[in-house]
């Protein structure tokens, strides 16, 4: 079985194949990093008509790199959401306006779940769907680190999904984003901020570790945002704001966003059997964050899986890859999974959480 994946729900236009058999055959991206950067962040608009412009090319590039042709698709899924209403519209349409003309079936898939299950193709890409889904151990802890969301989920399987925490403001991601701008770098602000901590003390300042005393597994990052703010003011008066304080602030930052984050997920280890830890989402690509989780594998004998880098980010893979296990449960499952209204799907708001991930299928075949 091969699936066609597609991504538009935020910035990235991107487009993969992923066979059930033979594994992931294609993984292609289109960023519009270079078009936001002037603005410090994504215009939603500008996201959207650049999704219209560069999806049919993405996707003839994914189809040409997994030497296929769309006669060869068994089905195709995209993103419905969470994300960018306008630029998931993209996706969505076009998924299904390809689904109609080749009769296929058409899978709305959600974004994060994507994210989510990125991190099991890791050394996996080219092992049949069957056999890898054989080899994860469930269940499993799962923290989703982007720049719209930060959360833990406990996951009993794939489709079953428990909210344990999430951030009450401002996402790991977006604190980055923010902070980065507070230190005159450019978006996105997760590589910018680890690329200047690198030269920084990281204990240079005490930034505050919000809720890791709340009782609860839920995060805040507005409030260390804001503590930057005051420090950087602070040093400018004191006429003490140069390079390397600008270094010592970022590295102090990031330190206190990992040292929450491992937290945590400790915290979370604590009360959830779970023998496994998944970090996925485009903040799992940093390096000092992972440093950090990898100790768990030694203090709590528990496995700690990434995404490799490419999946870390926006991507379609991931896409596809959910798609084909959603295909495979549906194919095995009852007709009245197969939902024959051709209604294209988009959701900006679009909770990950046990029941809440919809097996609707719109299946375009006669």
């Amino acid at each position: 079985m091969r699936i066609l994946g597609i991504e538009t729900s935020c910035d990235e236009t991107a487009a993969a194949v992923y066979d059930t058999e033979a594994g992931l055959l294609s993984n292609v991206i289109y960023s519009q990093i270079h078009t936001h950067q002037p603005y410090g962040g994504v215009v939603p608009e500008l996201a959207s008509r650049n999704h219209i412009k560069k999806i049919y090319p993405v996707v003839h590039q994914a189809l040409d790199e997994a030497a296929t042709k769309t006669g060869k698709l068994d089905a195709i899924a995209y993103t419905a959401g969470p994300g960018l209403m306008g630029a998931l519209l993209v996706g969505a349409s076009f998924a299904h306006g390809l689904g109609y003309s080749l009769n296929v079936p058409v899978l709305p898939t959600h974004h994060m779940e994507g994210h989510l299950l990125a991190s099991l193709l890791t050394g996996n890409r080219h092992k049949p769907l069957h056999m890898l889904l054989q080899e994860v151990t469930f269940p499993f802890l799962a923290l989703l680190v982007s720049g719209g969301h930060t959360q833990l989920f406990y996951v009993q399987k794939p489709g079953s999904y428990q909210l344990l925490g999430e951030s009450l403001d401002d996402a790991a991601g977006e604190a980055f984003d923010k902070t980065a701008r507070l230190l005159d770098l450019p978006y996105p602000g997760g590589p910018s901020i680890a690329k200047l901590a690198v030269g920084g003390d990281p204990q240079a300042f005490a930034f505050p570790r919000p809720m890791l005393h709340s009782g609860d597994l839920n995060f805040s990052f507005s409030g260390l945002k804001t503590s930057v703010l005051v420090r950087i003011e602070k040093l400018k008066q004191q006429q003490a704001w140069n390079a390397q304080s600008k270094r010592d602030v970022a590295a102090s930052f990031q330190a206190a966003v990992t040292d929450t984050l491992y937290t945590k997920c400790l915290q979370a280890i604590k009360h959830y059997p779970a023998r496994q830890l998944v970090v996925a989402g485009g903040v799992s690509a940093n390096l000092v964050l992972r440093a950090k989780l990898m100790e768990l594998q030694q203090k709590r004998d528990m496995m700690v899986r990434f995404p490799e880098m490419d999946l870390c980010t926006d991507n379609a893979a991931m896409i596809a890859f959910t798609g084909a296990i959603k295909h495979s449960k549906s194919k095995q499952a009852t007709a009245h999974t197969f939902n024959t209204a051709q209604t294209i799907m988009a959701k900006p708001r679009w909770p990950l959480a046990e029941g809440c991930v919809e097996e609707r299928v719109t299946d375009h075949r006669d």
